[in-house]
């Protein structure tokens, strides 16, 4: 089930269209998997993406620190919390909530990542905003800030490790159809090029917006084409 740009640039308009609500909606990429066991850990899908353009908004980014980050987390980074501090979040969750809705992804500092772990690891797990080097988001003590959170206002995380299914925000309405659709074809690229059967695991491919119906990719080009012929 290979698919274009100009498929799923047929289906953002589409779902864009059905979907016009008083807010800026995300738009995600939506694919079922089939033939997968996923408590093989070789079947789970599990990474991190550097998409073609931006999110379509501000990711906004903080840091984990000790002293020796703090000017630099200052001037790079949305927000930061140093380690000094850290007792006062591991006394109270509330405050840790709080911090982890604030933000989108989380930067620490490698050699206080134990500490890291213990304090902020019961809220930030669940919610998927662990510091993951994957990301490039556990750094060294003298580590240059500013290209990495330059960089994660365009990087996305595609997991399916308990469900068989990936649904992965691409952007949000206000961007481009091209733009949405480069974003979208790049993450599904990379699935079928993760998964053990490739395109054989993928039982197909939704354009999402948030209060929106998914609309198939490759049923809205098909449909796009006969409502062309008829004409």
């Amino acid at each position: 089930m290979a698919i274009t740009k100009e498929d799923v640039a047929v289906a953002v308009a589409a779902a864009k269209k059905l979907s016009r609500r008083g807010f800026v909606q995300s738009v995600d990429l939506v694919a079922p998997l089939t033939g997968l066991d996923l408590k093989k850990p070789e079947h789970q899908v599990d990474f991190f993406l550097d998409l073609p353009s931006s999110l379509g908004k501000k990711m906004k980014v903080c840091a984990l620190i000790g002293p020796e980050l703090q000017p630099e987390a200052k001037s790079a980074c949305d927000g930061m919390v140093l380690q000094e501090d850290f007792p006062n979040y591991g006394k109270n969750k509330k405050l840790t909530k709080k911090l982890v809705r604030q933000y989108d992804f989380f930067i620490c500092q490698a050699n206080i990542m134990p500490q890291i772990a213990q304090t902020f690891g019961r809220v930030l797990g669940p919610k998927g905003k662990m510091p993951n080097p994957k990301a490039g988001c556990v750094v060294p003590p003298k580590a240059a800030l500013k290209p990495l959170v330059d960089k994660l206002q365009s990087i996305v995380h595609v997991t399916a490790k308990t469900v068989p299914m990936v649904q992965c925000k691409v952007g949000n309405e206000s961007m481009s159809d091209e733009a949405l659709a480069s974003n979208l074809v790049a993450v599904y690229d990379q699935l079928v090029h993760t998964l053990p059967g490739g395109e054989q695991n993928v039982k197909a491919a939704f354009v999402k917006l948030t209060m929106g119906t998914p609309v198939k990719i490759t049923s809205a080009a098909k449909s796009a084409a006969a409502a062309a012929k008829k004409k």
